[in-house]
């Protein structure tokens, strides 16, 4: 009887004894299911973060229906070169992107079945230096085909955006009368005229690049000269002095 008393003494205080701190964690790290990864940290490219890190907004966070398809991602441009890597989603400044959404909302407005279809967006400025060095013409006519790394063009700002208008219907984009990268007078709205009557351009194409720069200058949009896919949301003065050059 004894015995009985003292085994259960033994035993009383082997369980009433406190237990270290480190034994209370290990025993709640096998209680406690981990936790799963959350969706926001998949990883993203270098490139991308370094996007984000300077204050830029993925278009898609704040249109989620329009359509991306970086050209400078893939070797379907100018250059024939991918110079953005892993980058596949268009960014821009925050309120460049809202302007936008704007002009997404009034394209829908008219005809639901269109959308609009990025091909660029921000272009830091160490990739407008990879351009600005593989580009094989002389440096005083570099500039008619890239911006000049140094002074910096508004997609270094992040306040310009290249696009056109894609039909879900048809699964296929407008037929804007050219390619995008296209360097040559059909590619200018300046010359659209001449360019019909020479027949290098169609009244159709005509009709869908006026939808375009109705929709982007009706949302403070502003076009250029010899490229009928490319937009500016601000002057190159303006965006100065608002903003920083993205690196």
């Amino acid at each position: 009887m004894k015995y009985s008393s003292f085994l259960l003494l033994i035993i009383f205080i082997a369980c009433s004894t406190p237990k270290s701190d480190q034994e209370t964690f290990s025993e709640q790290q096998k209680a406690e299911p981990k936790p799963l990864a959350s969706p926001d940290s998949v990883s993203v490219s270098e490139l991308e973060q370094a996007l984000i890190d300077q204050g830029l907004s993925n278009v898609k966070d704040i249109i989620p229906d329009i359509k991306v398809d970086l050209k400078y991602s893939t070797t379907d441009n100018f250059f024939g070169q991918d110079v953005y890597g892993e980058l596949t989603e268009a960014y821009l400044q925050p309120i460049v992107a809202e302007q936008l959404k704007k002009a997404q909302e009034m394209l829908q407005a008219e005809n639901p079945d269109y959308t609009l279809l990025i091909y660029d967006g921000v272009r830091p400025r160490s990739v407008q230096q990879i351009l600005w060095n593989n580009l094989d013409k002389p440096d005083s006519l570099k500039p008619l085909y890239v911006a000049d790394p140094k002074v910096g063009s508004l997609h270094n700002f992040g306040v310009a955006v290249d696009l056109t208008i894609f039909d879900t219907k048809a699964d296929s984009a407008l037929d804007m009368g050219t390619g995008y990268d296209y360097f040559g007078y059909p590619a200018y709205p300046d010359r659209e005229e001449q360019m019909l009557k020479e027949k290098k351009l169609q009244p159709k194409h005509i009709v869908n690049r006026t939808l375009l720069r109705k929709i982007m200058n009706s949302n403070g949009f502003s076009g250029i000269g010899s490229e009928w896919w490319h937009f500016n949301a601000y002057s190159r003065k303006e965006a100065g002095e608002k903003f920083k050059i993205v690196e």
